[in-house]
């Protein structure tokens, strides 16, 4: 036990809300060398908690072995204006995860989100289509919270003021729920991690219809059951519309981060 410490984070999943931040951080925990925080610590995102200082940061970060290292997510660093600073300040040369998918899947995954948590407490809530245009302009509503934080080069940008592109490895988020291991390998490589998640880890949960994780043959895991809701039906038009929009901006992504995707 004398061996074991509390570290800083030495990678951070800054993002995307509704990317896969979880599924990315239970998946990344199969690796040995991976200590995980498993609450959200809202560290850098919140002045209130900011104000405690990194000697409170710290002893909310498990005990790990010294050659281990710790990796926290809270998905809202990556929209949250004081978070890069915040984090260069700690430690200018931590590896920083981005986990995005397909932005407009995004956006009604957040809407879903939002609805269940409106639905449980017997509140209404305006349907998606109406949320997602403006009714005086009938242009896409920038101003609602879905459709903003999918613009994800408008935050990159802001990221990259005060850390280098190589500093940031971005995750495919769709390619995670249907193959995971090729995404897993490529944070290893990015961690510096020796490959030590493999398939065995990772076995596909009909019932459920996404992949589950393997860590021993005493112990499973499967996400929450609020994992992989049903989003609502879309009007196609809108989606295409709210596709059409993002699209400049996936384009820009694209160039600015090296990794492409069949986005539409």
């Amino acid at each position: 036990m004398y061996h074991l410490i509390k570290q800083l984070p030495r990678a951070i999943i800054i993002g995307v809300r509704k990317g896969g931040t979880r599924a990315l951080l239970e998946m990344l925990s199969l690796h040995p060398d991976v200590v995980k925080v498993s609450q959200e610590v809202h560290f850098f995102d919140n002045d209130l908690t900011y104000a405690h200082g990194v000697d409170w940061y710290l002893k909310k970060m498990p005990f790990s072995f010294p050659h281990q290292i710790t990796i926290e997510k809270s998905p809202a660093y990556f929209i949250t204006e004081e978070v890069p600073e915040r984090i260069f300040k700690m430690n200018s040369s931590i590896k920083l995860l981005l986990i995005v998918r397909e932005p407009t899947t995004r956006a009604v995954s957040d809407y879903t989100q939002v609805l269940e948590g409106k639905e449980r407490k017997n509140k209404t809530y305006d349907k998606f289509e109406e949320l997602v245009i403006d009714t005086n302009t009938c242009e896409v509503n920038t101003k609602y919270k879905a459709v903003r934080t999918s613009i994800y080069t408008k935050y990159l940008e802001h990221w990259l003021k005060f850390f280098p592109i190589e500093q940031f490895h971005i995750v495919d988020g769709d390619r995670l729920i249907t193959d995971p291991l090729p995404e897993l390998k490529l944070v290893e490589q990015f961690l510096n991690l020796p490959s030590r998640i493999s398939q065995y880890n990772l076995y596909f949960n009909a019932t459920r219809g996404f992949f589950c994780l393997h860590f021993n043959f005493m112990f499973n895991k499967c996400l929450v059951g609020s994992k992989g809701r049903i989003h609502p039906n879309v009007n196609p038009s809108i989606k295409e519309k709210l596709q059409r929009f993002f699209h400049p901006f996936n384009q820009k992504f694209y160039q600015i981060t090296g990794r492409t995707f069949s986005w539409p």
